[in-house]
């Protein structure tokens, strides 16, 4: 018996050697589908992490608005988060990657192509091994659209009625972002000149910002906000949800330009996305810092909310380019953001432009700085230049049409009495905070 045992296991040794050839013939090794493993575990980690941002900017927003439009406010963030969804797989995520079936080389892909996934049980030998799953890379994209339209949520706040604000996040995440992100991060002709914004300073973050900024010009500002040549402050109804908020956004930050390096395959890749870690929380402490002692400076007093917004400034200044830099690099970009903030805050003010939450200083302003800091690595000052034009000129004019229309149509703010009890309450019927209302 002892010997039957000891033969059949000398044969099974003997076997795997044959066994072990078989199987690599048979399928692709590890060299082969390894790169295609970890990126798509890339995509889809960093994606659960830039989702969690949606909670980042709800609670932002939440903390930042008055107590009796706080649940005005998480509805739209939710709401805009399920239309976004579904316009980019509608129309949006072949239209901004269109391959070879442009309708305009270059300028326009595809309408109404709509996305599909890998079938179900998808083994290596049939799958495209160049890259990432179609499922993993469209969840990581859909992420970066959803933000988008979030910045314009909190810049049009306590004025704006539900449905018309929806039907423009759908145009904004359907059609226009996937138009003009195609110019750069679909091969399109942005590509071609040179333009580089590595995770989307200026086609994410400046792209929300113009399309807040022709929102909140045509919509006009807050009853109250400003009254003979003075500003009057409007605080919000919760400091420490706003800063949870920006807390969470930090850490889906790591996310939003970690995976952007689109690759895990190479130890040089995975150092890399190291390297994009540490630069990424570098320039958000530098923006928080230089907001923080500037407002000593300026005020006599720390704004925290202007430290809020300044992690949040220099968190987009180092998206366009967070990997070239040095650590030394991240900071200063980081603290010109938090600088940037701070000075164009109460520039919109004396404009009488009302971002309720500092979404056009943080993301607008604050994105072009970030793209045109990306020059200082690459040495193409006129093809950033020719990207930041572009993306303004297309974003603000296709915004301000669609916001004219909504204007001129179904009307895009509420009542004046509405706008003073409320937007919980007007639009919902419901509050965030219910007891605080009983005698």
């Amino acid at each position: 018996m002892k010997f039957t045992k000891t033969l059949f296991a000398g044969a099974a040794l003997a076997a795997l050697p044959t066994f072990a050839f078989a199987q690599e013939a048979a399928a692709p090794g590890f060299d082969e589908i390894g790169p295609y493993i970890m990126t798509t575990l890339l995509f889809l980690v960093a994606g659960f992490l830039v989702f969690f941002m949606a909670a980042g900017f709800a609670m932002l927003e939440a903390g930042l608005v008055r107590g009796k439009n706080v649940a005005m406010q998480l509805t739209k963030n939710i709401a805009l988060f399920g239309f976004a969804s579904i316009a980019y797989w509608l129309i949006g995520f072949n239209l901004m990657y269109p391959g070879d079936a442009w309708i305009i080389p270059g300028w326009v892909g595809p309408f109404f192509a709509v996305t599909s996934l890998e079938p179900v049980g998808l083994d290596a030998a049939d799958a495209a091994l160049d890259y990432a799953s179609v499922a993993s890379d469209f969840f990581f994209q859909l992420m970066f659209v959803a933000a988008t339209a979030s910045i314009v949520s909190g810049a049009l706040a306590e004025r704006i009625k539900l449905w018309p604000f929806l039907a423009f996040v759908v145009v904004l995440t359907g059609v226009m972002y996937p138009i003009s992100g195609s110019w750069q991060w679909g091969g399109g002709w942005l590509s071609e000149i040179g333009f580089s914004d590595f995770a989307g300073s200026t086609i994410v973050h400046s792209v929300g910002g113009w399309a807040a900024l022709a929102g909140a010009l045509i919509l006009g500002p807050r009853i109250g906000k400003y009254k003979d040549g003075r500003t009057i402050p409007m605080p919000g109804s919760n400091l420490a949800l706003a800063t949870l908020g920006t807390f969470i956004l930090w850490l889906g930050w790591f996310g939003f330009n970690g995976g952007s390096q689109l690759a895990a395959g190479t130890v040089g890749d995975i150092t890399d996305i190291g390297r994009i870690f540490a630069n990424t929380n570098m320039a958000a402490a530098a923006g928080a810092i230089a907001a923080l002692c500037l407002t000593q400076i300026m005020y006599k007093k720390v704004d925290l909310t202007m430290v809020l917004n300044g992690a949040l400034a220099g968190l987009v200044s180092i998206t366009a380019e967070p990997l070239a830099p040095s650590l030394f690099g991240a900071l200063l970009t980081g603290a010109v953001g938090g600088v940037i903030v701070v000075f164009t805050v109460p520039l919109l003010d004396k404009l009488k432009i009302d971002d309720v939450v500092g979404a056009i200083p943080v993301h607008l302003c604050a994105g072009i700085w970030g793209t045109l800091a990306v020059a200082f690595y690459t040495g193409n000052w006129g093809a950033q230049i020719t990207g930041i034009v572009a993306y303004g000129a297309f974003t603000f004019v296709a915004a301000g049409v669609v916001w004219f229309i909504l204007k001129a149509t179904v009307g895009i703010r509420v009542s004046e009495e509405a706008e003073i009890n409320g937007l919980d309450m007007a639009e919902l019927g419901m509050e965030a905070y219910p007891e605080f209302n009983k005698g």
